[in-house]
């Protein structure tokens, strides 16, 4: 049974939170916030790959973070949007019940099981190599000068290949987002970027 204060939630929702409509601010800054970051990540190893070292890559590359700031910060603020979807599971915009659905479903979860794996996998390689990191003037990870193989191997196996895959999944994204908008005109879009009044 629905409470005063649910009904009232559900009428006047909070812009911060979520609710069955949209998405609220926390989310959608957390969304772009990691959408800059991964897009600025592959474009500049794109351009590394297809152009290669020289004084345009490097000039390009002074224009925004660098490869393992952009890690530090996808993880980070993909822990936290992990977090915040869980809190907000019951307020969300529901998933359709069809194969699409289930498939957008599965896409969303993929997305945060990388954001998450494939920066703590390089921070880990990163201990294994024993060489550290630091980031803004903190050890995030601590210098040992000692090599661990294992630590290292996931790192060399699959960073690569899951920052490509992800790649892919966010092309994927960014085209199903599109279709929804052009073609199936269902509002899905504007529920991470439109009014965040309630309808």
């Amino acid at each position: 049974m629905e409470t005063a204060s649910g009904a009232a939630d559900e009428k006047h929702p909070s812009l911060w939170l979520d609710s069955s409509a949209r998405y609220g601010l926390v989310s959608r800054f957390l969304h772009w916030s990691i959408a800059y970051l991964l897009i600025w990540q592959m474009v500049t190893l794109l351009g590394w790959r297809l152009i290669g070292d020289g004084p345009f890559m490097r000039s390009v590359s002074e224009l925004g973070p660098y490869h393992g700031t952009v890690g530090v910060l996808v993880l980070s603020l993909g822990v936290a949007r992990l977090v915040w979807a869980i809190a907000n599971r019951h307020r969300r915009p529901p998933y359709d019940r069809t194969v699409s659905g289930l498939i957008a479903r599965l896409a969303h979860e993929l997305f945060y099981a990388l954001m998450i794996a494939i920066p703590a996998i390089a921070l880990l390689r990163a201990y294994g190599k024993g060489r550290g990191y630091e980031q803004w003037g903190l050890q995030l990870v601590p210098k040992t000068d000692t090599e661990i193989a294992w630590m290292m191997a996931p790192a060399d196996a699959l960073h690569g290949l899951l920052a490509w895959t992800f790649g892919a999944l966010i092309a994927g994204h960014v085209g199903m987002a599109f279709w929804h908008r052009i073609v199936r005109r269902d509002g899905v879009l504007r529920r991470m970027a439109g009014t965040l009044k309630p309808a």
